[in-house]
This record gives structure tokens, sequence and C-alpha cells, in this order.
């Protein structure tokens, strides 16, 4: 299975035209938060029209730059996983919202603890294996390629970094911090923050299944020519 990999589309509807062989190419789409523009939230509804329009297959959560009443608007449209878990294909996603507390300017920002609670429906479940698990999570868990800001410090969320590192997801999917565009591990859990489509930046996670589990192929990162 072969994912085709956004966040921070941030209003971008031409971004989104120009992925049209990407969509095609997608058995699914990952879409890590983030359809409005800053201080721009009527912006995100013609985003979510036009990118449930171009595939079947989205999973995706809000991101800090979204009114948390727009969790309503992706219900509707069957493509949320913010608080809650859906299945594909034998593989299970879950997802957290928004972003940490810092200006205060964006509608969507929580504490850590509001951060981590969206992934309580995993935490409830009991002890099991989780290899077969996709976490989106608009803003990053600290201390990977994926959450360093401009001057090399790492505003990324201790607890969500921690949840991955207890229930050791297959593969986590982030935004938030645009100059952040990265993969990396933490432990056997691949992170990938594909940058912001504002910017023309997306990604791949190519997925397959191997004697029962499932193994990522490959991933990288790519910019719109």
């Amino acid at each position: 299975m072969k994912f085709l990999v956004i966040s921070d589309i941030h209003g971008n509807l031409e971004g989104l035209d120009k992925l049209d062989d990407c969509f095609k190419k997608a058995d699914g789409v990952l879409f890590a938060g983030d359809f409005a523009r800053f201080e721009h939230e009527e912006t995100g509804l013609p985003v979510l029209e036009k990118l449930c329009s171009k595939h079947d297959t989205i999973f995706s959560v809000l991101g800090n730059c979204d009114n948390p009443s727009f969790i309503s608007e992706i219900e509707q449209k069957d493509i949320s996983v913010q608080n809650s878990l859906a299945s594909y294909e034998g593989l299970s996603f879950t997802g957290s919202g928004g972003g940490s507390k810092f200006t205060g300017t964006t509608p969507f920002e929580r504490t850590d603890e509001e951060l981590v609670s969206d992934l309580d429906l995993i935490k409830n479940q009991g002890e099991q294996e989780w290899d077969n698990l996709i976490v989106l999570m608009h803003n990053p868990p600290k201390d990977t390629k994926c959450d360093t800001i401009s001057n090399g410090m790492h505003v990324g969320s201790p607890l969500l970094r921690e949840f991955i590192e207890k229930y050791k997801p297959l593969a986590v999917i982030t935004g938030h911090i645009h100059e952040s565009a990265g993969i990396d591990q933490i432990g056997n859990t691949t992170v990938i923050n594909p940058g912001a489509l504002l910017e023309g930046n997306y990604a791949w996670l190519e997925i397959t299944k191997q004697g029962g589990a499932f193994k990522i192929v490959s991933t990288s990162l790519e910019h719109i020519d």
C-alpha cells in the first residue's frame, strides 16, 4: 500500500491540484492537519471539499490553525481519526489534533495533556501489540528531526513522544513545524513530517505485509516541481 502524506495545506488549493498524479498513484492519503490559512479559518472548508474530491480514502486530524469546531466538518466527510480509531486493509489509524500552546494566536492550541488525551482510545484497549497502527498527530513528538525550529530548539510534545515509546506504532505522521520536514525513528516507529504543502512539500509512505506483519518498505520526502 502506498500512502500520500501531506500536512499544513493552509488554504493552498493550487497545491492540491498540482498533486493530481500523486493522488492517482496513492492507495490512501494521510493528512496531518491545518486545512486553514493562518488567521483565516474560513479557508478550511474549500480545502476540505477539494481534498475529498481527490481521493476516496483519506485519514486526517485538525491543525492549530483550524477551529476546534471544524472537527464536525471532517467527521461529516468521514475522514477524521482525531480522538477516534479507524481501520483500512488491516491497518489501524488514530490521531491527535491541534498544536502545543505557544503564541495564543491560533484557535486550536492545547496543553500537552490535551494533545495526548486524543489517543486515550489506544490506551484503553489494554496491553496489546500496535505494530499495525499509524498515528496522525499535527503536533510533532519531542526530540526528532521533525520538531526543530530555525534556532535549533526542539519544540515537540514530550507526552506524545512517551506515547510512541510505550505503544510503538508502525508509523507517526506529523506536521506543524514547516521548517522541520524530515524522516526519523523513535525506536521501531517511523516518524514523518512531510513539510508544508503550502510550500510545495509532501511525502510517500509505502507499507507491505509479510508473514502476517506490516512492514514499511520505503519513505521519501518530495517537492512539487
